[in-house]
């Protein structure tokens, strides 16, 4: 059976974004596998004794029920260099627990950090976060994300962020960018350089 995943961020004793993470697995359960019941993460996530002063990463494996679910201590990955790929064919809709395609893509990054996708022309994700852009104090991020992710949907509502069709040869107007998901906040994710992104 087809499997989906699901990271959520545990820190400071609680659990972030519960029900826009139920959100994303509903839908996805719906769509992809006609499965109307729906999940509650709150009745099945509990963090283990030993790691609830830390920030962790809970990993939940997910079919038509939930398979399985991982916990462990967030270890931040500094990220300072993007390389631009193609990536026309790929499809990243919804969290699928195979990620083939996008390591495949992750293999051409040559001696760059982390890739950039780059979708029928406009910048998209990388290949495990979304991205923003800084221009004169607002930060943007693609409006046609590979996968929306619970963290970007919040700083939308919020208005932190504004959704914006981005070009790769349009970077040159963005001062820097960063990179955002469930585990990455734009507060404390480290800004890369425009100058660091390319082909």
């Amino acid at each position: 059976m087809l499997q989906l995943i699901e990271t959520i961020c545990y820190e400071n004793g609680n659990f972030h974004r519960i029900p826009l993470h139920e959100d994303r697995m509903n839908r996805a359960r719906r769509h992809l596998l006609g499965v109307c019941t729906p999940i509650f993460l709150t009745q099945t996530i509990e963090v283990p004794e030993n790691l609830k002063n830390a920030k962790v990463r809970c990993r939940v494996t997910y079919s038509d029920v939930i398979e399985n679910v991982e916990y462990e201590s967030y270890i931040f990955k500094k990220i300072e260099s993007l390389k631009l790929v193609e990536g026309d064919a790929i499809d990243y809709s919804f969290k699928y627990k195979n990620r083939d395609s996008l390591n495949r893509l992750l293999e051409d990054r040559g001696s760059k950090d982390e890739i950039l996708i780059v979708r029928n022309g406009l910048i998209t994700d990388t290949s495990f976060t979304n991205i923003i852009f800084l221009q004169n104090g607002y930060w943007y991020t693609p409006a046609l994300p590979l996968l929306p992710g619970t963290r970007r949907a919040e700083y939308l509502f919020n208005r932190k962020i504004f959704p914006r069709n981005i070009r790769p040869e349009e970077l040159k107007y963005y001062e820097e960018a960063r990179l955002i998901n469930a585990m990455r906040s734009m507060e404390v994710a480290e800004p890369i350089p425009i100058d660091k992104i390319g082909w």
